[in-house]
């Protein structure tokens, strides 16, 4: 307690205490205070241009499949999906799908009546629906992507 009063007494304790209270707070005045930076201002451009921050190459245009190609249709993967998702062929039709994406997907049917490995960019997998039915199928990595083909 002696301690205390003899402390609270000494001046270089009170421009200590005073001092540090003021460097604590300065933060919060900053941050609490308008902004004139670029970004914050509207009309002005970004602090980034776009074109540092384009690393990408842009997407590749949705390439549609001709489910009356010769040879049988042609389906797509690109963009996560399959295109068409929706065929009607006859029986003993060949039907071949081709990734075109960036990342890897499956071509597998829901009764597991056929299945692809994992196609990587460019790998196709082609399967001969040789009985009526309606299949459909979807990518084991992607289940979200689906399709059907109805077999007449």
């Amino acid at each position: 307690m002696d301690l205390l009063r003899r402390l609270r007494r000494r001046t270089h304790w009170r421009a200590l205490v005073v001092g540090s209270a003021l460097f604590g707070l300065l933060p919060l005045f900053a941050a609490c205070a308008p902004s004139n930076s670029i970004a914050a201002t509207a009309g002005l451009p970004t602090p980034v241009p776009p074109s540092a921050v384009s690393t990408l190459a842009p997407a590749r245009p949705l390439v549609t499949a001709d489910p009356n190609a010769p040879g049988g249709p042609q389906l797509t993967i690109e963009n996560f999906n399959f295109t068409p998702a929706d065929i009607t062929v006859a029986a003993g039709t060949v039907v071949t799908w081709t990734n075109n994406d960036d990342v890897e997907h499956t071509v597998t049917a829901s009764d597991n009546s056929f299945g692809s490995k994992a196609l990587e960019a460019g790998d196709t997998f082609s399967f001969t629906f040789s009985q009526a039915g309606s299949y459909t199928y979807f990518c084991s990595i992607h289940p979200f992507m689906t399709g059907r083909v109805t077999v007449q």
